[in-house]
């Protein structure tokens, strides 16, 4: 039997949801006119008033928000509340330096955690559960948005957070975990962990809710088997409020959006113009309820598929494809948002020329990122003991610049193959991107 956290909002129908995103868009746009100088100046130069925006058929006249907006009003000019009604940030990984950070009061975390809670219910959470978050907590979304997600449901919550798989196991089996949560990657690697410990028989793990990178469905049916559950695609980002923005019910066909909170356009990345349910574009995101940090259409860079048709579930909220690519060269690698100008920076930095390439694999279900670089013509003479020392650097400075862990190979003066347009600087071998 399908189970909701809210089912009065979750099965409204289109009229309620409708009316909803119309009466709290016009209310936030008016409100962020008037408290935030960035959106008014952007609203000024485009033409456009808060009287125009009545509703949802009015969007489209609105500016865009890009993640360079955000970067450039960093830390607090696009700030909708005083910071002393603010309660805790979040914060993307920077790419050189300057980060993303959103600001929450309680009541956004509030809703952020029913957002969640309904995901893990739409798993078939209860408070008879025992959850076990194993996202990385911290500056990063992933644990704190299920962790109270799962409070708000009522389960026993696990805060394992990330690594440590020797705990994890134990404590897994130990209390009884019945859904866990954790990057796809990470379960698999659980997955197999658990077969090799003969540990199999002893979890009770019935469901997994697993996003923060794309993932296969040959992925997901790997990790049913092996661990014997249902697994549920999970979607957010950061600057919108972190996991929880879409989920999947147990039709395992598109992930529902939170629409009372969120409105999703597709538009052509290229024009800027909307497109219908559908067809294929790139994702935009409109907060209505966010009070310290509402965004109006964000473009995420997602490329993906809306769906308005009625899903078996009940719900009734319009589903999102999992991302089929990016609009940019934004990679995701174990969870991590990585950029080939962060790289750029380190080689240039250690004094290399600005000819690498990037090559990203999955072996044994866990993304391998490997960066090979050009060495100058001096470089090249070096020993190989000198080399290999060079390798380590790099290795060691990546992981400061992007917080994991990648495979360097130096390689001689122009061996990489040179393009006469845009270069090629990654190669990604993951084939993650259903419908490609």
């Amino acid at each position: 039997m399908e189970r909701y956290f809210e089912p009065g909002i979750e099965c409204a129908s289109r009229e309620q949801i409708t009316r909803l995103q119309d009466e709290r868009l016009a209310a936030t746009v008016k409100r962020v006119y008037e408290t935030v100088p960035y959106y008014k100046n952007k609203m000024d130069e485009a033409g456009v008033s808060p009287a125009d925006i009545q509703g949802v058929r009015d969007l489209h006249k609105l500016p865009f928000l890009s993640k360079e907006d955000l970067r450039k009003q960093y830390p607090y000019g696009l700030l909708a509340k005083p910071l002393s009604e603010c309660v805790r940030i979040h914060s993307t990984s920077g790419t050189t330096g300057r980060r993303v950070v959103a600001f929450y009061t309680q009541n956004d975390i509030d809703l952020w955690e029913e957002c969640c809670a309904r995901a893990i219910t739409a798993a078939g959470g209860t408070k008879e559960d025992v959850v076990q978050v194993c996202y990385g907590y911290g500056l990063f979304t992933g644990g704190a948005g299920l962790h109270g997600g799962s409070h708000k449901v009522g389960s026993l919550t696990l805060p394992m957070s990330s690594g440590n798989t020797d705990r994890q196991i134990q404590f897994m089996t130990d209390l009884g975990a019945t859904i866990i949560c954790c990057t796809p990657s990470y379960a698999a690697y659980l997955a197999e962990s658990i077969i090799e410990r003969g540990e199999r028989d002893r979890i009770k793990l019935k469901a997994g809710i697993f996003g923060a990178e794309a993932w296969t469905e040959e992925m997901r049916q790997d990790i049913q088997n092996k661990l014997g559950i249902k697994a549920y695609d999970i979607y957010g980002l950061t600057e919108i409020s972190g996991p929880g923005v879409a989920f999947e019910c147990s039709q395992q066909d598109g992930m529902h959006i939170n629409e009372d909170h969120f409105i999703a356009e597709i538009i052509d990345p290229a024009t800027g113009e909307v497109l219908p349910y559908g067809e294929k574009g790139e994702l935009v995101f409109t907060s209505i309820t966010k009070e310290a940090f509402p965004l109006i259409r964000y473009r995420t860079k997602d490329i993906c598929v809306l769906n308005a048709e009625p899903c078996a579930c009940g719900r009734t909220h319009v589903r999102m494809t999992k991302p089929l690519g990016r609009s940019d060269d934004m990679l995701i690698v174990k969870g991590v948002n990585v950029f080939p100008s962060q790289i750029e920076t380190v080689l240039l930095n250690d004094g290399y020329p600005a000819n690498y390439q990037i090559i990203v694999e999955r072996e044994n279900n866990s993304d391998r990122i490997e960066v090979q670089v050009e060495m100058t013509p001096e470089m090249f003479s070096d020993s190989l003991k000198d080399i290999t020392k060079r390798e380590k650097k790099l290795v060691s400075d990546l992981k400061a610049m992007l917080g994991i862990y990648c495979v360097v190979k130096l390689v001689a003066p122009k061996s990489i193959v040179r393009s006469e347009g845009k270069a090629k600087r990654v190669i990604d071998k993951r084939n993650l991107y259903a419908g490609k």
